[in-house]
């Protein structure tokens, strides 16, 4: 009779190992990737490197500026061995062979720049790397695209087999089309995607949602406004399942146990108003969202993102699997803050410009405030300084103005350069004792400036008015306006006298 107790144990269901993924998996994960993907063969680059290197070429980056033909020599050398089909869609070509025959138009002008660089990195022994740069589709139309090269593990030294991804910037559509694909893609790509992707686990937000209906609950934006701790609740119960690669070299983390760690530090202050904005269109059934808000690095950085959300299909019921996007644009909210800036300020003095100024003494005249005061000034000898020493001394002498009336001047008054050598004040309620007494601190400004800088001494023309009962603002603008030219007029006639005195 058999000994059952010798009988090898049969292994239970949860404990069966994972089959591999083979050869098929990989290129059908390759093939119906979501993104372009190209795999090359750059050991013909490594070639031509080892013989740069052995001629004594050290500033590669100068080597290939130098001759441009060195750049199309790189080019030419790289081999494209297998592109997948969204490659083909992105750049509007039938099959490999349209697009192997047509690289020169799709390789060209912007690119070359961007490519030289890209070659500085390979040089400079990078296996993995990322750039802005651009392409063309074979009808023409340019796309911005973020590049992203790796080096295949085992290829190190030959470079013969490099990988190389294309998120198309223009549409920022790759999250959307991802969830598009089968789970399955999706985590294939994960890791190496070029943006922050995080997935979630939302479920006890839609528990907590669910309760509140129970309740009877049915205005929930009047609710989150009354309940702000309601939304601090529904933030503490978010769960992060995972986060990939990027996402550590985005936020500033060591490793994925940091992150977690410290999320608080992540979302906080301004994150909280997006965050109640999509509970509320969660509370609507929106399950697909997208936004632009704010998050922090772990050494305290602000990133602003766009942010991408999604319930990944299947999970409709009880949000138990979310994935969450995250494009870094600070960079672009950098250049559209600093645009917004030159908008209302003069570049130079870093004062209010001549727009911003007259928008404000609009404001005030339709408001009816009273009185305002106006003070006008004019930077004595300015001409004399450009013709004499050129136009940057002139420029620093403005900057110096800018500065002594940005440290005068506090809110709600207003400074503004409104002309070359002009500058203009408003004081809101302010009388003429009020206006006095900046006047008097502008002098004062202005001696202890002159103390700290050699060269031309700073001197200002100022004239000062009070809007009475019933006057435009305009019309005490021009009083102030004449005033100022009149002290002008005495600071001439004195210098002619010191100089014919001379």
């Amino acid at each position: 009779m058999r000994d059952c107790a010798a009988s090898p144990a049969r292994p239970q269901p949860d404990t069966m190992p994972t089959s591999p993924l083979n050869d098929q998996d990989l290129a059908q994960m390759f093939e119906l990737a979501p993104v372009s993907l190209w795999l090359e063969d750059f050991s013909g680059v490594a070639t031509l490197f080892q013989r740069w290197r052995a001629e004594g070429v050290r500033d590669l980056r100068a080597f290939l500026r130098a001759d441009r033909a060195r750049v199309r020599e790189c080019t030419r050398a790289i081999l494209v061995l297998q592109v997948n089909r969204r490659t083909l869609e992105l750049f509007g070509a039938a099959d490999l062979a349209q697009l192997m025959g047509s690289l020169d138009r799709v390789f060209r002008d912007d690119m070359l720049d961007h490519h030289i660089e890209e070659l500085v990195q390979l040089w400079n022994g990078a296996l993995a790397y990322g750039s802005h740069t651009v392409n063309y589709s074979l009808d023409g139309r340019r796309l911005d695209v973020a590049l992203q090269v790796r080096v295949l593990p085992g290829h190190e030294q030959d470079w013969r087999r490099v990988l190389l991804s294309l998120e198309d910037l223009s549409a920022r559509e790759q999250a959307r089309r991802a969830l598009e694909r089968s789970e399955r893609y999706a985590l294939g790509l994960f890791e190496h995607s070029p943006v922050s992707l995080w997935v979630e686990d939302f479920s006890q937000v839609k528990r907590l949602i669910d309760e509140l209906r129970e309740r009877g609950i049915t205005d929930f934006r009047v609710f989150t406004d009354v309940h702000p701790e309601f939304v601090e609740r529904c933030m503490a119960e978010i769960r992060v399942v995972d986060v990939n690669r990027q996402t550590l070299t985005m936020f500033r983390a060591p490793d994925k146990a940091t992150l977690l760690q410290r999320l608080p530090d992540i979302f906080r202050d301004e994150m909280q108003r997006p965050f109640t904005e999509q509970l509320i269109e969660l509370w609507q059934g929106k399950l697909f969202q997208q936004r632009e808000t704010v998050n922090y690095a772990l050494d305290g950085e602000m990133l602003h993102v766009h942010l991408q959300f999604a319930v990944l299909p299947g999970h409709e019921d009880d949000w138990s699997l979310v994935q969450v996007s995250l494009t870094d644009i600070t960079a672009r909210k950098k250049a559209e803050s600093y645009l917004e800036f030159l908008g209302k300020h003069d570049a130079l003095t870093k004062l209010r410009n001549r727009s911003f100024f007259d928008d404000e003494l609009n404001r005030l005249e339709r408001k009816g405030v009273q009185p305002v005061a106006l003070v006008v000034i004019d930077l004595n000898g300015l001409k004399q300084v450009n013709d004499e020493r050129g136009h940057r001394a002139g420029d620093a002498v403005l900057r110096r103005a800018g500065e002594v009336l940005a440290k005068a001047v506090e809110a709600p008054a207003t400074a503004a350069r409104i002309g070359g050598d002009e500058f203009a004040l408003l004081i809101p309620g302010g009388d003429a004792h009020a206006a006095e007494l900046l006047v008097a601190q502008i002098h004062e400004l202005v001696e202890l400036n002159n103390q700290f800088h050699s060269g031309e001494p700073l001197g200002l023309s100022i004239g000062v008015a009070v809007s009475e009962p019933g006057e435009r603002l305009e019309a005490a603008l021009h009083r102030a306006d004449k005033l100022m030219y009149a002290q002008k007029k005495d600071f001439h006639a004195q210098a002619e006298h010191d100089r014919r005195r001379s």
